[in-house]
Parts: structure tokens; C-alpha cells; sequence
């Protein structure tokens, strides 16, 4: 059983409630599993948020559209996708994050039928990214998650994932590419900008067609070339260069034999 698991919570450290502001007149994160649930491949959309009391209009939002909504710890969203993935049965997870309304249904059955042909535990478009940022798309074996949840110890490994599936050698992975290198574009929602962004597509597109996907968007931003510089200065997985200087101070710690941060998944 294939499933997408989408982590959202309501405290980002930027943008705080991004998953709940209105894209005309639906939370966020309901456009994007608007968009989600359009994609043939999969079998089961769950989201999987927190227990801090912060997600309670999270879990209800979700209840009220008929989703499944698993909870678990806030900082180890990794945690969070091995329940999810145990309480829906799946066998096979697509992970989305809950900050990319404009996710594109299509890509996601093109890289899930990339994974199903075989041959790799993990197919992503993350290794090395051609498709705009807010497009990315991973999909993992069961098993590469469980061994994951049992194995990774870095708070990066733990917030982010897939960190350690992408930095294990045990694993065989896939690069899925755009024909076009698109790297450079950002869909993405962290900041204020990033938001006007997404607020202007959808309010351009979505009235004509709900189902838009990323040749419309292109198409839209070549007639409206200025709207991409509103978040052209923010960098890419800002986030995840943050939790690296974490790792450096948990190794630390590790080395000097103070105690490090527990780790509840022993």
C-alpha cells in the first residue's frame, strides 16, 4: 500500500500557523491535499503533526475534510512518519511536507512509477534538484524507514527524515530529473513573500482550473516575471543548514561526555 504522509505542524519557527493561512478561503494545507488527493499512485493520504497542544486546529482542520491525522513528537518528525506509516499499513511512503500548496499531482505519480519499476529502495527528487523548490517529492521502502527510525541518531537525521537514507551507503538510491533545470524557481512557503507568491498563482489560476500544474505556473510567471524576484533572496532548505549546526553541537557534547539529547527511539 502506497501512502502519502504529509508532516505539518503550526509552529514554524518563521512563519508560525503557515499550514492554516487561507489560500481562497481553505487553510493552506487543505489546497494542498486538494491537489494531492488527484494523484492516481496513491492509496492513502495521512498527516502526520504533533501532540503539542499548538496543532489541535491542525487535527481538527484535518478531521473536518475526512483525513487521517496521526500525532507525534515535534521535533522528531522522522518518529512521526514510522507511526504514521505503522498506522496506516503502508508499504511504501510518499513523503510530502505540509508547506507546498502547489504541489503537482502529476509529478508525484511520475516519480512513484519511477519507484515502482523496481530497483531502488529510495526515488526522490531531492538529490539533486531540477524541479522548483515546492515541487520535491521522495518515495522509500518500508523497510528503509523502519531502519532509519532505528538507526539515525543526528537531530538533523531525526527532524529532516531522509537525511539518513540519503547518507547511507546501505541503500540504493534515484535521482529524479526534470528535463529542465528549475532549481531555481521557489514554490515553497517559509516567509511572508514566499506566501504573496503563492497567494497571487492560485488566486491567477485556480478559479480556471483547479487542477493547474507546473506548465501553468511557468506559463503564468513568464507573463508575470516580477513576481518571481519576491523570494528569489531566500536560500533553499534553509532549514536543513540550520539543523546541521545542531549535529555539530550534539557531536560535541558526544565527544566531551556531556550528556547529549536523549534518544527515546533506542
Amino acid at each position: 500500500m502506497i501512502a502519502a504522509i504529509i508532516q505539518a505542524r503550526t509552529s514554524s519557527k518563521r512563519l508560525p500557523g503557515k499550514v492554516l493561512m487561507p489560500l481562497l478561503g481553505m487553510p493552506m494545507l487543505g489546497r494542498q491535499i486538494e491537489r494531492v488527493r488527484h494523484a492516481r499512485t496513491l492509496d492513502e493520504i495521512v498527516v502526520a503533526t504533533s501532540h503539542d497542544p499548538s496543532d489541535q486546529a491542525l487535527v481538527d482542520f484535518c478531521q473536518s475534510i475526512n483525513i487521517r491525522c496521526v500525532r507525534g513528537d515535534l521535533d522528531d518528525v522522522l518518529e512521526r512518519y514510522h507511526l504514521a506509516a505503522e498506522v496506516v499499513g503502508a508499504s511504501v511512503i510518499v513523503r510530502l511536507t505540509g508547506d507546498c500548496p502547489l504541489c503537482d499531482p502529476g509529478v508525484i505519480d511520475a516519480l512513484v512509477d519511477k519507484y515502482a519499476m523496481g530497483g531502488f529502495d529510495y526515488v526522490s527528487n531531492t538529490l539533486s534538484p531540477t524541479f522548483p523548490d515546492g515541487l520535491d517529492t521522495e518515495a522509500f521502502s518500508r523497510q528503509a524507514l523502519d531502519t532509519a527510525y532505528r538507526c539515525a541518531e543526528l537531530p538533523s537525521e531525526r527532524e529532516h527524515v531522509t537525511s539518513y537514507i540519503k547518507n547511507s551507503e546501505a541503500f540504493t538510491k534515484f535521482n529524479f530529473e526534470n528535463d529542465v533545470d528549475l532549481s531555481g524557481l521557489r514554490w515553497t512557503i517559509d516567509e511572508p513573500e514566499d506566501f504573496e507568491l503563492i497567494r497571487r498563482i492560485f488566486e491567477e489560476l485556480y478559479p480556471q482550473n483547479p487542477m493547474f500544474g507546473m506548465s501553468d505556473i511557468l506559463n503564468l510567471l513568464e507573463r508575470h516575471s516580477a513576481w518571481s524576484d519576491l523570494n528569489r533572496h531566500i536560500g533553499r532548505d534553509e532549514g536543513y543548514a540550520r539543523s546541521l549546526m545542531e549535529d555539530e553541537t550534539y557531536e560535541r557534547a558526544d565527544r566531551d561526555d556531556e550528556p547529549a539529547t536523549p534518544k527515546p527511539w533506542i
